[in-house]
C-alpha cells in the first residue's frame, strides 16, 4: 500500500492535474498472522492545488494559504529540515544586517578623530589582499587614550550590528589591532606609527577620502 500510494503522489505532482494526493504520515500495516493491532495503512487526503507545475518550488514567505510543513514535503524536503526545535522554518534566512565595510571603517576613523587621534588614515586594501578590505590607522598620545580610542570604536561598531573578532596589544598599548574581519583597526603611539609605517609599506594601497562622509 505504501509503495502505490507514494508513486501516485509523485505521479500526480509532476503532471498538469488539478488535485494532489498526500501522504499524512509513514506508517504501514503489517501483513500476515503478526499483523494484529498493527497500524492501520496512512490515510490520504486531497487537496486541490489548482495546475502543478514539474520542478515543484518551494516559495513560502510564512504567508501562503497551505501549511509550510505540506509544501515542504510536496518539494521534498525532510521533516527536521522545516521544523526544528523553533518551529517551522521559512526559506529566507535573517539575520542582523551590517553596514558594508566602507561605511564601517569610515566610522571607526570619525570616532578616532572625535577622540582627539592623530594621522588618521584609511587604507584601501581591497586590491592588495583578499584578507581584509581596509586598513584603519590613528595615533594616540598616551596609553589612555589608545585605550579610549579602541574603546570607542569597537562600541561604536557593536551599535551598528559588528562585532570585534579580537583585539591584540592592548596591554601594552604601542600598538592595539582590533580584528574585525574586513576592517582592521590599529592605533598606535607616536614611536611605534613611525617605527612600522604601515602607510608606506601598503604604499600601493588607495587612501580612503574618510571625511566626506556624514
Amino acid at each position: 500500500m505504501q509503495t502505490s500510494c507514494s508513486r501516485i503522489a509523485s505521479d500526480r505532482l509532476t503532471t498538469h492535474k488539478e488535485d494532489v494526493m498526500i501522504i499524512e504520515n509513514n506508517s504501514r500495516t503489517l501483513r500476515g498472522p503478526e499483523s494484529e493491532g498493527a497500524v492501520s495503512a496512512p490515510d490520504l487526503q486531497l487537496f486541490d492545488l489548482g495546475p502543478v507545475r514539474s520542478g515543484l518550488e518551494v516559495t513560502c514567505d510564512g504567508e501562503a494559504d497551505l501549511p509550510f510543513d505540506l509544501i515542504s514535503r510536496m518539494a521534498g524536503l525532510s521533516s527536521w529540515n522545516t521544523t526544528p526545535e523553533g518551529g517551522p522554518l521559512t526559506l529566507a534566512t535573517t539575520g542582523q544586517f551590517i553596514l558594508p565595510s566602507l561605511d564601517r571603517a569610515r566610522i571607526c576613523a570619525r570616532v578616532a578623530l572625535d577622540n582627539k587621534a592623530r594621522d588618521i588614515v584609511v587604507l584601501d586594501m581591497r586590491k592588495i589582499t583578499p584578507l581584509y578590505d581596509f586598513f584603519v590607522l590613528s595615533t594616540g598620545s598616551s596609553r589612555r587614550q589608545i585605550h579610549t580610542i579602541s574603546e570607542e570604536v569597537d562600541a561604536a561598531l557593536r551599535d551598528v550590528g559588528d562585532r570585534r573578532l579580537s583585539i591584540e596589544g592592548y596591554q601594552a598599548s604601542s600598538w592595539v589591532v582590533q580584528d574585525y574581519g574586513d576592517v582592521m583597526v590599529h592605533v598606535f603611539n607616536p614611536a611605534t606609527r613611525e617605527y612600522y609605517a604601515l602607510e608606506d609599506l601598503w604604499a600601493d594601497a588607495p587612501r580612503v577620502d574618510w571625511e566626506s562622509f556624514e
